[in-house]
């Protein structure tokens, strides 16, 4: 298949040929633009390396945090020398969030995509035992058990395509009913492995979520660490008071706190810290997720760090 200069990897059940067309065609002529469909069989792995066939100076993605991880994930994994840009099209858009590409505006995170300048970012990796078998997927935003994975799997989709993030707001209470406290086997680095006890765990590459609420705020997705966030606040009062210290964390007190010398901060409920490797061993399976996909119920997990994996526009 002869060069092109760009291959567009694009979601049909998030917009049209046409809407993602006449942007892209201000920076680049038709035939320097090679279009790669995703469909429910291959939601992107697959047609990204059709994609790179065409040797591209960068790979489009328009679609939502699923379709950005599974592209991610093939040119991470064959370590592919090509730019990556972002058009986003989903409910959460964290990676886009995350790194400033404009949101609810195709035609300026198309320009981007075609013109911006490319910055290195981290990829991770996560090999995780779930119940029908064993699966090695790649992440660039945040994996983990618990609330985040339960409030995910509670969601209501029909509610998700009309009210967009919020429907995540009305799935939390069930989400917090079903994550009970856990003691399970947590490894970092290579520390001897210790008991912990709590409801959630999330290890991020990226920390801010929906409406701007940074969970993890000091993670930086191009230095090379995890960062991972564990919650134990078990009943309402204490839940309340996890939140507002989280709030603080994520804004004015994150400027002035002192962590310890590890860089990891603790309270009774909370505690944050850094790693390049992670190990967790669950008692029972509980639902996982990756970039805000439900994968499963997990009985084990190990994660990795891949640096500079990708060149993201």
């Amino acid at each position: 298949m002869s060069a092109v200069r760009a291959a567009v990897v694009w979601n049909p059940s998030k917009t049209d040929r046409e809407t993602l067309e006449e942007p892209l065609l201000r920076s680049f002529a038709a035939d320097e633009i090679a279009w790669f469909e995703t469909t429910v069989d291959d939601p992107g792995q697959g047609v990204a390396a059709q994609a790179l066939e065409t040797a591209p100076e960068v790979v489009i993605v328009a679609g939502g945090d699923g379709t950005v991880r599974a592209v991610a994930e093939h040119l991470a994994d064959v370590r592919a020398d090509v730019d990556l840009g972002l058009v986003p099209l989903g409910t959460g858009n964290l990676l886009a969030r995350n790194l400033d590409v404009p949101l609810r505006d195709v035609a300026a995170a198309a320009e981007r995509a075609a013109t911006g300048t490319a910055r290195r970012i981290d990829v991770g990796w996560v090999e995780v035992d779930l119940v029908e078998g064993s699966e090695r997927h790649a992440f660039v935003v945040m994996i983990g058990f618990g609330i985040d994975a339960n409030m995910i799997a509670e969601t209501d989709e029909g509610l998700k395509s009309k009210a967009g993030w919020l429907a995540y707001v009305e799935s939390l209470g069930r989400a917090l009913r079903a994550s009970d406290l856990v003691s399970f086997r947590l490894t970092v680095d290579d520390e001897p492995g210790r008991d912990e006890t709590g409801h959630t765990l999330l290890i991020g590459n990226c920390g801010t979520l929906q409406a701007g609420f940074a969970l993890l705020p000091d993670a930086d997705p191009g230095d090379g660490e995890l960062d991972f966030l564990m919650l134990s606040a078990d009943g309402l009062t204490p839940w309340l008071g996890t939140l507002t210290t989280m709030l603080w964390d994520s804004n004015l007190g994150r400027m002035i706190r002192r962590d310890d010398d590890d860089g990891s901060t603790k309270t009774d409920d909370i505690t944050h810290g850094r790693a390049h490797s992670i190990h967790v061993s669950l008692p029972a399976p509980h639902v996982f997720q990756i970039d805000g996909e439900e994968v499963g119920e997990a009985r084990a997990f190990r994660v990795s760090m891949q640096p500079g994996a990708l060149r993201v526009r």
